[in-house]
């Protein structure tokens, strides 16, 4: 009767260990499809940022903006008194 419990005890144990190794190895699994996800939208995320310094830097400042606004009316006026 002993026996019996402990091989009952001993294939419980042998199932759990079988199941907890299936689930690490999901999780294996998951940890490299999440770290390829990281990697993939921190890309994303450097490029944006990148396209973005560089429309930052082709802007005109307020000040430029100001002097080509000035510039402008003063064509038009020239051009309205011709």
């Amino acid at each position: 009767m002993l026996r019996a419990i402990m091989n009952g005890q001993s294939a419980l144990k042998d199932e759990l260990l079988g199941e907890i190794k299936k689930l690490d190895n999901k999780i294996d699994k998951l940890d490299i499809k999440v770290d390829k996800f990281e990697e993939n939208l921190t890309k994303r995320i450097d490029k944006l940022g990148s396209q973005l310094a560089y429309l930052e830097d082709d802007t005109p400042t307020r000040k430029e903006f100001d002097r080509l606004d000035k510039r402008v009316k003063r064509v038009e006026n020239i051009i309205a008194s011709a």
